[in-house]
């Protein structure tokens, strides 16, 4: 009969099941890390706000981000990692707000983008029912 143990009778230590959920585990954390980061534009320069409060959690938020280009005069909006207009996502915002009645939108906006673009996101939001809406701001 083959002996597990060692040699005086007590088991060994497996490592080999030990490296596989750890290795499960960095997969999964590294897949949930770059879902919930890239929801966010890093280029966006947000505006400062002194009395700024930071926000209790994301969980149901809908990120919006308006990156403003000077040179061309316009603004590129993202939501959901793909460039949209106001307009055309207004039936996925309600989508949303049917799922999840407690959904709210974040706006990340350059800031030097007019508020036009920004109204127009707002108009949106509410279009499709969403009325909580908050924006992002940097507290320096």
């Amino acid at each position: 009969m083959a002996s597990t143990g060692g040699a005086d009778g007590e088991p060994e230590f497996q490592i080999a099941p030990m490296i596989d959920v750890l290795l499960v585990l960095l997969i999964f954390f590294m897949s949930i890390a770059t879902t919930a980061v890239s929801r966010y534009d890093p280029g966006i320069q947000i505006p400062v706000a002194p009395d700024a409060n930071k926000k209790e959690d994301s969980e149901g938020e809908l990120v919006f981000n308006l990156a403003w280009r000077p040179a061309e005069e316009k603004v590129i909006i993202t939501f959901e990692e793909r460039v949209v207009t106001p307009d055309d996502v207004i039936p996925a915002l309600a989508a949303h707000k049917k799922a999840d009645p407690k959904v709210r939108v974040l706006v990340r906006a350059d800031n030097e983008t007019p508020v036009r673009h920004v109204n127009d996101v707002i108009n949106a939001a509410a279009k499709a029912g969403i009325v909580d809406v908050t924006f992002a701001t940097v507290a320096r």
